[in-house]
């Protein structure tokens, strides 16, 4: 059995060039979907992913606006900014880097975000929205996950999904996508027993605990479909998934690499919620 490696760059790379062309219509109509990016602080990977996020955002064509706060910023200032970004006409998405500094009331800066604006799909009405299936901007990660599996040409109706790990910004959203997509979802954590067996029953696994090369092929069912939604630096400062990636090559029929796998796949879906929620805005 030749497993098959689901690439990442190159689905993000097919799906950027629909979107550039998507864009470039909308312009002709005079809309310009717009993105703000909020980074308060200096953390150096918020830095580096908020310089990709305004990278994709020229090369699709797109309007963006990037504000860089200072770490001692106040929260009231903070919520000042998104509450003149939520009454921008030229800005549709609005991301705020997280983590903040500790200071600065996360739940409330996320509250404070305008629904429709919500291109990062954490507003507690648009995960409510996600959970009963009514139409909302999904998690970027989560969303990237169902499109991977998709667009490799893999049905997800009536398969097995095991999403190892429960997090709000992965676990819980991924589980919910997948059964939007008819599977049949079952959610593993630290405390879940038999977790080997468990796993080891699922035609789909999705991993998200944050510990580099946890998931070994003991826990894989021949032919499964493995995505790695991990990425962890190692000593020797390469990185790793949450997947021991070797091993699991023996059993997995498809799975993604780290990196090149799910990690190009976030911005790109942040793009795409910030075209879709521009299309809302202008009644399309």
């Amino acid at each position: 059995m030749t497993t098959k490696i689901i690439d990442g760059k190159q689905i993000s790379a097919e799906m950027r060039n629909e979107m550039i062309a998507e864009v470039a219509a909308l312009k002709e109509k005079g809309i310009t979907p717009g993105l703000a990016v909020v980074l308060v602080g200096e953390d150096p990977a918020s830095k580096v992913y908020v310089g990709s996020k305004e990278k994709a955002c020229i090369q699709l064509g797109m309007y963006s606006e990037v504000h860089r706060l200072p770490e001692q910023t106040t929260e009231q200032e903070l919520l000042a900014l998104i509450d003149k970004l939520n009454n921008q006409a030229s800005i549709n998405g609005i991301l705020v880097q997280l983590p903040l500094p500790k200071h600065i009331n996360e739940k409330a800066v996320i509250d404070a975000i305008s629904v429709q604006k919500d291109v990062d799909g954490f507003h507690p009405q648009s995960v409510g929205n996600l959970v009963i299936g009514d139409e909302s901007l999904l998690p970027c990660t989560p969303a990237g996950v169902i499109e991977l599996i998709k667009r490799s040409g893999i049905d997800i109706a009536g398969k097995h999904a095991a999403v190892i790990g429960r997090s709000n910004i992965v676990g819980k959203p991924v589980a919910m996508l997948l059964l939007r997509e008819n599977a049949t979802v079952t959610i593993c954590h630290s405390r879940t027993a038999n977790l080997q067996e468990v796993v080891k029953q699922a035609d789909i696994v999705v991993v998200a605990i944050g510990r580099a090369n946890a998931i070994d092929a003991s826990y894989i069912k021949p032919g499964a479909i493995v995505i790695d939604v991990g990425i962890n630096r190692l000593d020797n400062g390469k990185l790793a998934g949450d997947v021991d990636y070797e091993s699991c090559l023996s059993e997995a029929g498809y799975i993604t690499p780290v990196p090149g796998g799910v990690g190009p796949m976030t911005i790109t879906m942040l793009m795409k919620n910030t075209i879709t929620a521009a299309k809302k805005a202008n009644g399309m």
